[in-house]
């Protein structure tokens, strides 16, 4: 089974350790920049690798060893004997063909379509929320109900959106800045360790997408439930579930980074509570503890239905005999059609164009949107699925097949986390 060198494991395992710290090495200015690597019976590491640095494999010499410029671009998933598959160069050539083409669509872009569309749309949430906080303050029913929108659909952006762009480091091309983004919003903003939550989505989810035992499930899936419970009630506890799994996950960090963890979530949500009985003018405790939990539910179907749209029922994978990168993404990843309502508050990496998200995970949602058209065109050329289907569908599949798709398919490693 072709292997990644031990050089390579070893960073890969560092980077986990620190979690988010490799966001900034990630942007897209190092895509020019080359490694090389000594050879060696390392093990692999599927699905996540920098695609989009051009790897030179060194002899046994340790000199750089050139063949032609096709070849330098093939990721340094090598035999081995030193040798390439042919099967296996031809389809990450592909790969770096499609990666080639996408990245010259990023560098004419500006910085306002790589990263500006999308912070504005952060912005425009948190610049909502003290319209949101004093129409909760209402007597009137329909001026109380549009806050409960307004905090809602800004709770969604900044928690769904946002804590999705700062796992990937996608807001900002600094490494200190996409720690930062990353605490903020994960942990103060969504109520979850930055650490496990990066490591969940970007180490699992996105690493091992579809593999069996591995990343082959929602990252939020009970099994015991009936369908309808699970479907249309059981989403509405994921306000209360998420950082009450979070603090469960602190014993795993170290002290430092736990006790980090534990004061930005609860500064988070003493915050909201805070402003909901001064602000809002709330009487009582229990009256504003029910307002956040309304507020903080209101996305919370749709959101576990997107979870598992997209990848379960889908062709899934034996870790041991594992797909090339691009047929991994292709075959086990869906996008759901253009939603207004999503697509501004979850971002269309997470919606519409969930297969170019994983083929390409640090894109922004507005890149992700400008090279679709280029990634579905590549993609049918070469004869490779490119899979959408509709919510409607999707919905009353699992209605359907509750059962195999949920109950018997195989367990998830992860039970809350980043989509």
């Amino acid at each position: 089974m072709e292997t990644l060198s031990d050089a390579v494991l070893q960073r890969e395992e560092a980077e986990a350790q620190r979690g988010i710290g490799d966001a900034g090495e990630r942007s897209w200015k190092n895509l020019e920049r080359k490694s090389s690597f000594q050879e060696g019976a390392g093990q692999e590491i599927p699905g996540n690798e920098r695609q989009f640095q051009d790897l030179t494999l060194p002899n046994e010499a340790g000199e750089s060893k050139k063949e032609n410029a096709e070849e330098e671009m093939v990721p340094a998933l090598v035999h081995r004997s030193g040798k390439y598959k042919g099967e296996k160069m031809q389809k990450e050539t592909v790969m770096m063909e499609l990666t080639g083409l996408v990245q010259k669509a990023v560098n004419e872009s500006s910085w306002w379509e790589r990263r500006g569309i999308d912070c504005a749309i952060l912005t425009a949430a948190f610049l909502s929320l003290p319209a949101g906080f004093l129409l909760l303050g209402c007597s009137q029913t329909l001026l109380f109900s549009l806050g409960i929108l307004v905090m809602g659909t800004a709770h969604a952006v900044i928690t769904v959106k946002g804590t999705h762009l700062a796992s990937h480091g996608s807001l900002s091309e600094s490494q200190a800045w996409g720690r930062f983004w990353a605490v903020f919003f994960i942990e103060l903003c969504g109520s979850f360790t930055a650490r496990a939550g990066v490591q969940a989505h970007i180490k699992v989810h996105h690493a091992h997408t579809n593999i069996i035992g591995l990343g082959d499930s929602s990252t939020w899936k009970l099994p015991f439930l009936p369908r309808y419970v699970y479907m249309f009630v059981a989403p509405l506890a994921v306000p209360v579930i998420t950082p009450v799994v979070a603090f469960g996950l602190l014993k795993d960090l170290s002290m430092g980074i736990a006790l980090r963890a534990l004061c930005m979530i609860t500064l988070g949500l003493y915050s909201q509570y805070w402003l909901l009985l001064h602000l809002s003018g709330f009487q009582s405790p229990v009256s504003a503890l029910l307002c956040m939990l309304l507020c903080r539910a209101a996305f919370s179907l749709p959101y576990i239905h997107v979870n598992i749209f997209q990848h379960i029922g889908l062709p899934m994978f034996s870790p041991s005999r594992r797909p090339s990168r691009i047929h991994q993404m292709t075959h086990g990843v869906l996008n759901l059609p253009r939603n207004p309502l999503l697509d501004w508050t979850f971002g269309h990496s997470l919606i519409n164009c969930h297969v170019e998200h994983h083929l390409f995970p640090f894109l922004s949602d507005h890149m992700c949107l400008k090279v679709k058209p280029i990634v579905s065109r590549y993609l049918q050329e070469k004869r490779l699925p490119y899979q959408e289907d509709g919510y409607l569908s999707r919905l009353r599949l699992f209605l359907r097949e509750y059962e195999e798709l949920m109950v018997l398919a195989p367990p998830i490693t992860e039970l809350v986390g980043i989509q």
